[in-house]
């Protein structure tokens, strides 16, 4: 049965508007406004208001009282929330991974690590989503996607430090290294102390920012 148009043009306006949040065209604090999201994008209002209503429950935008809808800003205690949950999902995904991943899954893992010159933080995204692709967990896929989609709420990335950059990649070889040799528990504890790392880089920017 094919897709209503009506539900097309809603899922375009979905991504269109998820893929300038994530990109910071729409900032933190930024107001929404229909009318204005509309013309930006060339749509019409009814798709994008649709669209809205889904990213708002999905947490990127909310309402404000006075203001309307706005994207969503995050406070120390929402980020150390984040954090933590990223915390228990990556260490279960990595898990998973080294059960159930295929060899050239895991040589695909390498193969992104190995790309030298690639901006780190486009090789974290693609090394993470390879992970969780490997762990054949269709719905910790679906949660793992939205916590990325919500930490880029957060603005500049925690591997905009070549130091914590240089030891990220260090920790994802590590992963990598447990998952190969099929050894979950050493993979999870490997993904959380990867992830709590990246965290406590986090409180650094945000104390930097005070």
């Amino acid at each position: 049965m094919p897709i209503a148009a009506t539900q097309s043009r809603a899922f375009s306006a979905y991504q269109a508007i998820k893929q300038q949040i994530c990109s910071g065209q729409f900032a933190p604090g930024m107001r929404l406004r229909e009318i204005e999201v509309a013309s930006l994008l060339d749509m019409g209002r009814t798709p994008v208001r649709e669209a809205l209503k889904r990213i708002q429950d999905e947490g990127l935008v909310r309402y404000e009282p006075g203001r309307g809808l706005v994207v969503a800003t995050m406070d120390q205690q929402e980020v150390g929330e984040l954090y933590s949950m990223r915390e228990v999902l990556e260490s279960a995904a990595a898990a998973m991974a080294a059960r159930h991943a295929t060899d050239a899954e895991i040589d695909n893992m390498q193969a992104i690590l190995d790309e030298g010159d690639a901006d780190p933080v486009a090789l974290n995204l693609r090394f993470h989503d390879a992970i969780y692709s490997a762990a054949h967990n269709r719905h910790l896929i679906r949660s793992l996607r939205a916590l990325t989609d919500t930490t880029y709420l957060l603005g500049r990335s925690t591997l905009s430090s070549e130091s914590r950059a240089r030891i990220a990649l260090q920790e994802h070889h590590e992963i990598v290294a447990a998952i190969r040799s099929r050894d979950p528990e050493r993979a999870g504890t490997a993904a959380r102390h990867h992830i709590h790392q990246a965290y406590l880089e986090r409180l650094k920017l945000l104390r930097q920012q005070t």
